[in-house]
């Protein structure tokens, strides 16, 4: 190779090294330009949880003091917050547990067994995905009343676990039908029930899949005001985003209060998504993977 074909040979390679570079600079410049566009309304929250109202108005932006735990204070001992957010747990984490129970039932039998119609059954359920059950909201209304649970926690249950049945269902199944047949037969050689099968040797492999349907579900149910509005009329059984509308008053409102009260409705999903950000990573990475 002459002297000029590695000159332009080396040049080349510089042009590139210094293209990749640029091109990951701005890569990085853009994600952390996006990572301060969603941080920033949560950081003006906290800070607004920690001032008086007068203050939020007068410097939006500065941080608080804090010391100043006067809101949260009036939050606990002043508002029914405890009753809210004891009923937010018990709705979300009821629908939760039946749509991972339920869910997971259903995708194992359409994954893991052969029978007529089964392609047909999950393309049911993938239909729930593109129709938006708000729109059935007067016929919904109609049947809640029929059954008697209108006005009661069970109402909002039943509904959202239908909500969250078809996209459990299509992650559990894509997820289900990639774990090797052989677990199977070596189970049934040993005279594991099917029943056994699932719950000792499938369902320990298919939990990341199950951590990513319960967070799938979990936020939209957690943040959900539209159904409780409609079904939910008594004030002994309103949820978090329901109840705290009641903070704000016809003419006044006490923002620091509202504010410590969205701090405190929004710590209990932040601290679930980072205890089980490990187990929703594997399982992003083993989807990808497969």
């Amino acid at each position: 190779m002459t002297t000029a074909g590695a000159t332009a040979m080396g040049a080349h390679d510089r042009r590139g090294l210094i293209g990749t570079l640029g091109r990951d600079g701005l890569l990085q410049v853009i994600l952390v330009a996006n990572t301060f566009l969603m941080l920033f309304p949560i950081i003006i929250m906290v800070f607004s949880a920690f001032k008086p109202t007068m203050e939020i108005f007068q410097h939006p932006f500065a941080p608080p003091n804090f010391a100043n735990v006067s809101n949260f204070v009036a939050v606990w001992a002043d508002t029914n917050f405890l009753r809210y957010l004891g009923n937010s747990f018990f709705v979300t984490g009821s629908a939760i547990v039946l749509i991972l129970v339920l869910g997971t039932m259903g995708a194992y039998a359409i994954a893991r067994y052969e029978f007529f119609g089964s392609s047909f059954v999950l393309l049911f359920f993938i239909a729930g995905l593109t129709l938006p059950l708000k729109l059935a909201i007067i016929p919904l209304f109609i049947l809640m009343r029929d059954l008697g649970i209108l006005n009661s926690p069970l109402a909002l249950i039943c509904i959202y676990t239908a909500m969250g049945l078809p996209s459990t269902v299509f992650i559990m199944t894509g997820f289900l039908r990639t774990l090797p047949s052989e677990l199977e037969d070596a189970a049934r050689m040993d005279g594991a029930s099917e029943l056994r099968i699932m719950w000792s040797v499938m369902l320990p492999l298919a939990r990341p899949a199950m951590v990513i349907a319960a967070i799938h579900n979990l936020v939209p149910i957690w943040n959900d005001f539209f159904f409780p509005l409609v079904f939910i009329q008594d004030d002994a059984w309103k949820t978090l985003p329901q109840g705290l509308t009641s903070f704000m008053g016809e003419y006044t409102t006490n923002w620091g209060v509202l504010f410590a009260g969205l701090t405190l409705s929004a710590a209990p999903i932040t601290l679930i998504y980072i205890l089980l950000s490990r187990q929703f990573i594997n399982g992003m990475t083993q989807g990808a993977l497969k």
